[in-house]
């Protein structure tokens, strides 16, 4: 269970990142401009949420070495995640269902030169969100659950030093089962060698 708990920890961070990653590239809002213009101004994530595509970033690293960090820090990253995942998932649920003119309107004044909010307010004609921000938000509480799993788990998962100590120790203690160890080794070499000698031989002769 603390294997299983610590895979599905690391996968949801990196999962969760990578749909933020993936949405601040989608269309969140098509908006439909009362300047005669024939098609409508399709608004990205990055463009409606601007901390998007950072926070998503950091929860991909966050994933990222969430599988060789400690103890303390399995901790720190799981505060981090929650509060990250609290943070967007109140920005996007905003931006979803409320569906202000401000996440809009940098497009618009980018697309259209028209700056302040209510000039860009007056521009818009409708305003109709896609799927992308609900799915996001899901993301978001998808997340929330695996910052959880970590402060709840993080203690009994395996540390990564130990693991790599334990292989690294596997060649020695193989080596003592079967009696040949090092220092016993050299030991033999200088009796043999100095036979050799006494018998009026040279001992690198073989070698």
């Amino acid at each position: 269970m603390t294997a299983r708990s610590r895979l599905i920890s690391v996968l949801t961070l990196l999962a969760c990142g990578a749909v933020g990653v993936i949405s601040a590239t989608q269309t969140w809002f098509t908006v439909v401009l009362d300047d005669g213009a024939a098609e409508p101004l399709l608004v990205p994530g990055d463009g409606a949420l601007a901390l998007l595509t950072p926070l998503s970033l950091t929860v991909l690293a966050l994933g990222g070495a969430l599988s060789i960090v400690g103890v303390v820090l399995r901790y720190v990253f799981g505060a981090l995640t929650v509060v990250i995942a609290v943070l967007l998932g109140a920005l996007t649920a905003g931006t979803a269902f409320a569906t202000p003119i401000s996440a809009v309107s940098a497009s618009v004044t980018e697309a259209t030169g028209i700056t302040g909010t209510r000039a860009v307010s007056d521009l818009v004609a409708s305003l109709t969100p896609t799927p992308w921000p609900f799915i996001t938000l899901v993301a978001w509480v998808v997340l929330a659950a695996g910052g959880i799993l970590i402060l709840v788990t993080a203690r009994r998962w395996r540390s990564a030093d130990r693991r790599y100590r334990a292989e690294g120790d596997a060649p020695a203690r193989a080596a003592g089962a079967d009696g040949a160890r090092p220092a016993d080794a050299a030991r033999d070499t200088a009796i043999d060698s100095w036979d050799d000698l006494s018998r009026g031989e040279d001992p690198t002769a073989d070698r």
